[in-house]
């Protein structure tokens, strides 16, 4: 059974509670909330095996985290200031991705990082992830092999969650610019 990590404390689903199963197409709500164990077409991968990829240094880690929406209802002259996001070294931040219905422009974004990422290659590997406990993975890693003709799928489920908490490295990354930036 694997371990949600939640606030900075490990918690495991209670004794018998079913991981849920694969869905049919996307996840489309409660983003947040147990995961199933599968991905068809995916190699799933635990945080030792993640580590051992990323420190292979052959695998494109691509981050899914959504990105915080700016409050519509600052005051005028208010200061933003986007959450930072610690992810898994060299992970390339595509966020908004990973939701079951991506628009035109978001579809767009994500095949050409993705593609560039991959230097052209659908079949080079590619590691999808977000937190724990998030469908947000899940959906773009289905969407890379389903609608993009990736071959060489991982999907982590753990997350950064779970790389913070098997004390691997973090570094703080930039989401990649809107293709109009």
């Amino acid at each position: 059974m694997r371990a949600a990590i939640l606030l900075g404390a490990a918690l495991a689903l209670p004794a018998g509670a079913d991981m849920p199963g694969e869905v049919e197409g996307y996840r489309m709500e409660a983003y947040r909330s147990a995961v199933p164990e599968t991905l068809s077409g995916a190699t799933v991968v635990d945080d030792d095996a993640a580590y051992a990829l990323w420190k292979a240094g052959h695998v494109v880690f691509i981050d899914v985290l959504p990105r915080a929406p700016k409050p519509k209802n600052l005051p005028e002259g208010a200061i933003w200031r986007e959450k930072k996001r610690l992810s898994i070294p060299g992970a390339i931040w595509l966020p908004n991705v990973g939701y079951g219905a991506i628009a035109a422009e978001t579809d767009t974004f994500f095949r050409h990082y993705l593609d560039k990422a991959a230097e052209g290659d659908p079949d080079r590997p590619v590691l999808f992830f977000c937190l724990a406990e998030c469908w947000m993975s899940w959906n773009a890693a289905k969407r890379a092999m389903a609608e993009y003709g990736f071959t060489n799928v991982f999907w982590y489920p753990d997350g950064t969650d779970g790389w913070d908490f098997a004390h691997y490295p973090l570094e703080q990354v930039t989401r990649a610019p809107a293709l109009e930036e």
